[in-house]
């Protein structure tokens, strides 16, 4: 075997241990490995207590939900329910009133009222469309979903005011009776009310 042959294994056995045995390269890796292990056992307990958060912010969500006041000592009564054509009409731009309504399909008008008993409530609902709504005894107060500082808005027999559909609550707030009128928009057929789940976060009921 020649001096050349000989270095050559020497080198390439060399090369074998310093892979084999490198302290400060293996050092460093179980250092990252152990640092790692460290921060996910850190990260463990942080993880859990933001899924505890989550968890509970759900939970106070549902009871806000489930704690929406039902309707409560109001008696509906359909008084009648029709069926009209496409239609687009508009007043006179001459005369008294400046009136214009659209429904672009067939729709149902539906004329309902209500009783109420003192201190009674409708719940919160929708509607699929616009809803006249006139008090024909005592006084109402009704509240708008999206009013921040749940304004209370008083109706009293004579007067009458416009839902555009998207949701209210109509209270009997008095220690006396009180009625209403609704002429309610619906699809052919289909249903005029959807009960809503405490919509407005504003108002404690």
């Amino acid at each position: 075997m020649t001096t050349r042959t000989i270095h050559q294994r020497t080198g390439a056995e060399e090369d074998r241990t310093k892979r084999r045995f490198r302290p400060g390269a293996d050092g460093a890796q179980r250092r990252q490995e152990r640092a790692s292990g460290g921060a996910m056992k850190r990260r463990g307990p942080l993880l859990a207590a933001l899924a505890s958060a989550a968890a509970l912010l759900a939970l106070a969500t549902l009871v806000a939900i489930t704690k929406a006041e039902p309707a409560s000592g109001v008696t509906p009564t359909v008084l009648a329910r029709g069926t009209y054509d496409a239609f687009k009409v508009r007043s006179d731009q001459e005369g008294p009133i400046a009136f214009k309504a659209e429904a672009k399909a067939p729709t149902d008008v539906v004329v309902r009222r209500h009783d109420y008993n003192a201190h009674s409530t409708t719940g919160w609902h929708s509607h699929p469309g616009p809803v006249f709504i006139t008090v024909t005894l005592g006084t109402l107060t009704y509240y708008e979903p999206d009013d921040p500082n749940c304004t209370p808005h008083t109706v009293s027999a004579g007067q009458g005011f416009v839902d555009d559909g998207r949701g209210h609550v109509v209270r009997n707030e008095t220690d006396q009776p009180a009625q209403d009128v609704s002429v309610i928009t619906a699809p052919v057929g289909g249903p005029f009310r959807t009960d809503l789940a405490a919509p407005n976060p504003n108002c404690g009921f």
